[in-house]
């Protein structure tokens, strides 16, 4: 999709429709990405083009959990895979928190780079994972990511990647392999 055009707009419309594609059923995703702690957030890159274009980025979160993330300089395509995402835009200079949006499993979003906020991703189930797609148009390791405590995001280092030994992020190369007609 990016090398088809540089234009957000375009680059929206067209990710929006393949991420509905994508969470359309979620047989197809491996077990190994789908792992949060009880109580806690977790997030596996998927991918990440080594232009830094875009990345590619599963937000699991445990009943209750909760995770902000400043993207607020970078396009973003969401799409719920399993469960629901409350989605709540949270103002910094105001230090508050916008309405709440939920997305739910074949749900999609998407959002432009001009005035993006930092976003409170949380599951409100008592008993289900919820799992969340992304497609960053940028490298997500690269911006704040923080635990959310209710009052604010946590003090501390950073939200890393929950990628272990075995659940590396896909290449291009390995993705290829995989390619049926």
């Amino acid at each position: 999709m990016v090398e088809l055009t540089d234009s957000e707009r375009e680059i929206l419309l067209i990710g929006r429709d393949l991420m509905t594609r994508l969470v359309a059923s979620d047989d197809w995703f491996p077990a190994v990405f789908a792992q949060a702690k009880p109580g806690e957030g977790a997030q596996f890159q998927l991918f990440r083009d080594v232009l830094d274009r875009f990345s590619v980025v599963a937000t699991v979160l445990a009943p209750g959990a909760s995770l902000w993330i400043d993207q607020s300089s970078h396009w973003e395509i969401a799409g719920g895979l399993s469960g629901a995402v409350a989605r709540q835009p949270y103002d910094l200079d105001a230090q508050g928190k916008a309405e709440a949006r939920v997305l739910r499993s074949g749900e999609v979003e998407a959002r432009g780079s001009r005035g993006a906020q930092p976003m409170i991703l949380s599951n409100p189930a008592e008993a289900q994972n919820a799992i969340t797609l992304h497609v960053y148009g940028g490298d997500l390791g690269k911006l704040l990511r923080r635990a959310w405590t209710g009052e604010g995001p946590a003090e501390g280092p950073g939200v890393g990647y929950a990628n272990g030994e075995g659940a590396p992020p896909y290449d291009i190369f390995s993705i290829q392999t995989e390619i049926a007609d």
